[in-house]
């Protein structure tokens, strides 16, 4: 997050330093275990000890990097590795090296360079964002060499893509703060820097709007769930579900996502998956209800009116308390799957076609996504939506987040506009992640395998180079119709998600699956210690 003191994001890094850690041993013939793996690593592990850390190591700043660092490293370094008794070898020396840090923008954007020799470490990053990320990754050298004592080193490192993002949906099933918070985690582990919060849907309103208080306290309750998957013959629980985040919550979250350099983007459904805002407002949609929150996953035909100003009211009161709550650049805004059965039935949808020039319900769709474009442009932000967004003609300075395959992508970037790619296959992780059988929780369908995602290439070769600088980036999404509980969302989601980040930070030429599973061992340790539920199914390949 660009804009947060590097005294801020040191004091943030240091207590994550010793969390978990790793006998050397368990790294082996590796050296060093890093994932994301670096653009350049020189490991030399017959050099001997020529660095030693710990909890007594000064921070010695250069150029535009506070002095504040030292007295952080004092105040915060030494206790922790006092209190985690990260090692008793720690304390043998008392007169450790000093970690020296200072910026150059020759490393570019989130850039860094790390060097262990002549009894200093030596920090250089372009940015704050790349100080940050040096930390990181001297947190997972630390992990796997408790005692501080380090060998010869060489790092060169810089991210290959801008937008390294996860989403998660909490409307299907919701998620405390806290879980949020270990969610985050993961991502600041694998310098993963966009957090895709899908807050609205047919199910749930999960946003807090101070002047719309019937969104949460009609719209974020459902009076049951459906068990199993949607056939013929339904079967519910009869146990009323919901929840919703306070502004303060949402505060809470959007402080602790930029403290680890993360953009937290939410996702607020229009025109279409808005039965959860419906059933607080009827008038807002073409029919006039009655409605209820969904109890079962679908695509539903009531969606906010195309044709009535009132829509665009509400929704302008809304998106102003998003902006408000929200600092970063950009809005999500839906626009997929949404019905046009009932704007083609409405005489106010009607009328406005007729008013505005438009061919059909598809361009009356456009003309929805261009108001609310400017309205977010206005208030200084960028509107992001699924790539049905391009249907009807897409609105002049959209992002478009392609789900349904490639297509989108390539045709928004062929169009000059910025694309995030986030196909199906192989970037959904709520589809299984082996053959599914017995042994596999239920999934929604299909097959997304780590190799597949580790194999990933987000731009594709369909364009040319200057189409290919439109590609942004790529996210893995997490949709949780089938994860009632936060186990089940860690459980899908790693270890695709160092697999992912790996592909959108490191060069492809560095990148090579059996090592990675190699270092996804070693990464086992940490996620074991840390209590996080993953899939072990990669043992079985190593």
């Amino acid at each position: 997050m660009k804009g947060v003191p590097l005294a801020v994001l040191f004091f943030l890094c240091v207590p994550i330093f010793v969390g978990a850690q790793v006998k050397p041993s368990a790294a082996g013939r590796l050296g060093v275990s890093i994932i994301p793996q670096p653009e350049q690593l020189k490991w030399n592990p017959k050099s001997g000890t020529v660095l030693r850390l710990n909890g007594n190591s000064r921070i010695l700043t250069e150029g535009r990097c506070p002095d504040s660092l030292a007295t952080l490293w004092q105040q915060y370094a030494r206790s922790i590795w006092k209190q985690k008794k990260c090692s008793t070898k720690a304390n043998l020396f008392k007169s450790p090296d000093p970690i020296h840090l200072s910026t150059s923008a020759q490393m570019g954007a989130e850039g860094y360079s790390m060097e262990a020799g002549n009894g200093r470490l030596s920090i250089v990053a372009g940015d704050p964002d790349g100080m940050y990320y040096a930390f990181v990754t001297l947190q997972q050298i630390l992990e796997q060499h408790p005692d501080g004592q380090l060998p010869a080193f060489q790092i060169i490192d810089r991210p290959r893509f801008s937008w390294r993002g996860m989403h998660l949906d909490v409307c299907r099933h919701f998620f405390t703060v806290d879980e949020i918070k270990r969610y985050l985690d993961l991502l600041a582990r694998y310098k993963m820097n966009r957090f895709h919060w899908h807050l609205t849907e047919d199910q749930g309103w999960r946003l807090e709007v101070p002047a719309l208080p019937r969104l949460t306290e009609v719209g974020a309750w459902r009076k049951e769930t459906l068990v199993g998957r949607p056939v013929s013959l339904m079967r519910y629980d009869g146990i009323r579900y919901g929840g919703y985040y306070s502004r303060k919550d949402i505060q809470e979250v959007v402080r602790y996502a930029a403290e680890r350099h993360i953009v937290v983007v939410p996702e607020i459904e229009m025109p279409g998956h808005a039965l959860a805002a419906l059933s607080a407002h009827p008038e807002l949609s073409c029919m006039g209800g009655p409605f209820e929150p969904a109890t079962h996953w679908g695509v539903f035909d009531d969606v906010f009116c195309a044709g009535k100003d009132t829509v665009f009211r509400f929704l302008e009161t809304v998106l102003t308390e998003v902006v408000s709550l929200f600092p970063g650049e950009w809005v999500h805004i839906g626009g997929d799957e949404c019905p046009k059965k009932r704007w083609e039935a409405c005489p106010d949808c009607r009328n406005r076609m007729q008013e505005e020039g438009l061919a059909d319900a598809h361009e009356l769709q456009s003309y929805f996504i261009r108001r609310i474009e400017q309205f977010l442009g206005a208030k200084g932000r960028k509107l992001i939506g699924w790539d049905e967004i391009l249907e009807g003609g897409l609105a002049p300075d959209a992002t478009v987040m392609s789900w349904r395959g490639t297509e989108g992508g390539i045709a928004a970037a062929r169009a000059g506009h910025d694309a995030v790619m986030s196909p199906g296959q192989p970037c959904y992780f709520d589809h299984y992640q082996a053959q599914p059988d017995s042994l596999e929780p239920l999934a929604i369908c299909c097959f997304n395998s780590l190799s597949a995602v580790y194999d990933y290439e987000p731009i594709p070769h369909e364009l040319n180079l200057t189409e290919a600088l439109h590609i942004l980036g790529a996210q893995g999404n997490v949709w949780t119709e089938y994860m009632p509980d936060f186990d089940q969302v860690t459980y899908m989601a790693m270890p695709r998600m160092p697999a992912l980040a790996e592909v959108l930070w490191s060069p492809p030429q560095t990148r090579h699956y059996p090592g990675f599973l190699q270092r996804l061992k070693v990464e086992s340790l940490w996620l074991d210690r840390r209590g996080y539920r993953y899939a072990r199914h990669f043992f079985d390949q190593l």
